[in-house]
């Protein structure tokens, strides 16, 4: 009687991306990242309201993003990674081929047709070399013996490091992206542009690098600015985006985050997490940390464009919607708009 011998089921999955999101997170992350903006911060003129601008070690570290940048706004994201796969082979699942319901062909009369020729009965399935089950098995588990390591993933994400991240980082600042370090350590600033790149794109907004974030940028997808003259400040609500542009040419793309639309209370009163569409300018600029007249937090070098509503750096700037109704980016982006670009009082501002 001839032994058939199972063989362990196998699988292997390639890791192509991360997703992190989840409904109760995002719930959590919404109340948590709340911004420092306020609806009632009265209106003074520019010059009377700066302050002396920070020295030394006072401003703020770069800006790190939530640990679980998942919620997105329905109906606009495609993924653009792979979530890595968990499933482990489970060496039970085949246990029961071992054993047919015909047994080893003991149950055919010696008259049997499939008796008449024993050199068949003997042959593997695959048509092989005539080696049993057991001789066959033995080969594969030895093959195999590298399966049981898993698979370096080819995605780059927060932490990542090399020469790929490197190239990552260049194209992106060839492309506006706000990428100020080419030096293959993919961080917070590397992991905002991503963000930016993914808003832009209208891929899933993990942060992580797959095949079609790579694509993206392979093709430059980059905004397009919506004014076309003079240096701007355009906010890009749907896809929660800052633009710097000058005469209808971006040169700076920065991830953002603005108002939740969820309702809160301050100070004894309600108000909701709004930002509000519309053509303005800068009228007040603070150039330190400022505090929340509502006592809402802390935010950096805030310039105000309407009410208590101003573009100002944070230290949490998810991929989504989550502050009081200011428009967040990194402290880091905060500086580049005060130090390098500009944007004084009088600045226009569009939000769109």
């Amino acid at each position: 009687m001839r032994v058939m011998h199972a063989r362990p089921a196998r699988g292997a999955g390639r890791v192509v991306g991360t997703r992190v999101m989840g409904t109760l997170g995002a719930v959590a992350l919404t109340a948590g990242l709340l911004s420092a903006c306020g609806q009632e911060e009265p209106p003074t003129d520019a010059a009377s309201s700066s302050s002396p601008a920070p020295t030394g070690s006072s401003s703020p570290a770069p800006s790190t993003p939530s640990a679980e940048p998942g919620t997105e706004e329905p109906g606009t994201d495609e993924p653009g990674t792979d979530q890595p796969g968990t499933d482990e082979p489970t060496p039970d699942e085949s246990a029961g081929d071992g054993t047919d319901e015909g047994g080893d062909g003991t149950g055919q009369e010696p008259g049997d047709e499939a008796s008449e020729d024993p050199g068949e009965d003997e042959k593997p399935e695959d048509g092989g070399t005539g080696q049993d089950e057991g001789d066959s098995t033995s080969d594969d588990n030895g093959d195999d013996k590298g399966d049981d390591e898993p698979e370096k993933p080819d995605h780059l994400q927060l932490g990542s490091s090399g020469e790929r991240v490197g190239d990552l980082q260049q194209r992106l600042q060839d492309l506006g992206y706000f990428v100020t370090s080419v030096d293959g350590e993919f961080g917070s600033e590397t992991q905002q542009a991503v963000f930016a790149l993914q808003k832009a794109g209208g891929l899933y907004r993990d942060g992580v690098v797959g095949d079609v974030t790579l694509d993206a940028a392979d093709r430059g997808v980059v905004p397009r600015a919506q004014t076309s003259s003079g240096k701007v400040l355009e906010i890009d609500i749907d896809r929660q985006l800052v633009l710097a542009v000058e005469d209808g040419r971006v040169v700076r793309v920065i991830n953002a985050s603005s108002g939740n639309g969820e309702t809160y209370e301050a100070q004894g009163a309600t108000y909701t997490a709004y930002t509000p569409r519309g053509s303005f300018a800068v009228y007040r600029e603070v150039n330190r940390m400022h505090s929340s007249t509502l006592e809402l937090g802390d935010m950096w070098r805030p310039k105000f464009f309407t009410g208590g509503i101003a573009v100002h750096g944070s230290a949490s700037v998810p991929a989504f919607p989550a502050s009081h109704g200011c428009v967040r980016v990194s402290n880091s982006a905060m500086n580049w708009i005060w130090d390098t670009w500009g944007a004084p009082s009088g600045t226009p501002v569009v939000v769109y």
